[in-house]
């Protein structure tokens, strides 16, 4: 038997098609087989799908990247936030998201939408070689927290960037974090994630869980916009607040329809 599952292709941290971080997001009416999932999320082969659910206090929410499933995503949480309030005519003005990594939540700020996530401050570490040997451009510094963080002089250092992947893919971490401050946004990042099998993301929320804790202390800011450097591009509107951050961003519908899967098995 075939389950039929509403789907939604959407842009999130941009505000026109074609930019920021492309995400899947599936409205489920209960789980299934999280080997479906992991199938689902490696057919669509985007950086994250989003997987929801309804609850009595909100949603239980989850996300997994072409390989595996992830403990936070920024960009799949902002759109399925995005769908919610623009497709599915969800009046609260703010949404309770049941995660791995918690409650999270996501309001409406005007035409923006602010993700509350948790703040991951990095601490200094030695640089493993295959991070220098990988990224090929020495780092002023290297700091660690769930992903590793190789921090740049200028914009410029970081955009010339040329990893390798097969390097990174060593290391023990979910991504490496290539960062800067910025010219036209107060810092700038890229993010590589091949273990996931996302070589490069092209507008990650997660990564600003310790980018904004760690240019909050080097800017003297609690407020901030940063840019990521992807070949798409992506816009994030930062907040430290204490231990836990505001990401906020826009997002575009870029295409609805739903998912047949025939065969498919209920958790």
């Amino acid at each position: 038997m075939g389950v039929r599952i509403p789907y939604y292709h959407v842009d999130a941290f941009t505000a026109r098609a074609f930019g920021g971080n492309p995400a899947g997001v599936c409205v489920l009416e209960e789980w299934l087989a999280d080997d479906v999932l992991q199938k689902i999320a490696a057919e669509n082969n985007l950086s994250e799908t989003a997987f929801f659910t309804r609850l009595a206090d909100g949603y239980h929410l989850r996300w997994f990247a072409p390989q595996m499933e992830v403990d936070l995503c920024g960009h799949a949480t902002l759109a399925t936030a995005h769908v919610l309030f623009s497709e599915l005519g969800c009046q609260d003005p703010i949404l309770r998201f049941h995660t791995r990594s918690g409650i999270l939540t996501a309001a409406r700020q005007g035409n923006v939408i602010e993700l509350d996530f948790p703040s991951r401050p990095p601490v200094p570490c030695v640089a493993p070689d295959a991070l220098l040997r990988g990224l090929g451009r020495p780092p002023l510094e290297v700091l660690r927290a769930r992903d590793l963080v190789a921090v740049y002089a200028s914009p410029g250092d970081v955009a010339a960037l040329a990893p390798d992947m097969t390097l990174l893919e060593k290391l023990d971490c979910l991504g490496v974090i290539a960062t800067a401050p910025g010219t036209d946004a107060d810092f700038v990042s890229r993010f590589f994630a091949p273990r996931a099998g996302v070589p490069e993301d092209p507008a990650t929320g997660s990564s600003h869980s310790s980018l904004i804790p760690f240019w909050s202390g080097r800017l003297g800011k609690t407020e901030m916009l940063s840019r990521q450097l992807s070949r798409r591009g992506g816009e994030f509107y930062c907040r430290l607040a204490g231990d836990r951050v505001g990401i906020g961003g826009r997002a575009v519908i870029f295409g609805r329809g739903e998912l047949e899967i025939t065969g498919a098995t209920q958790s």
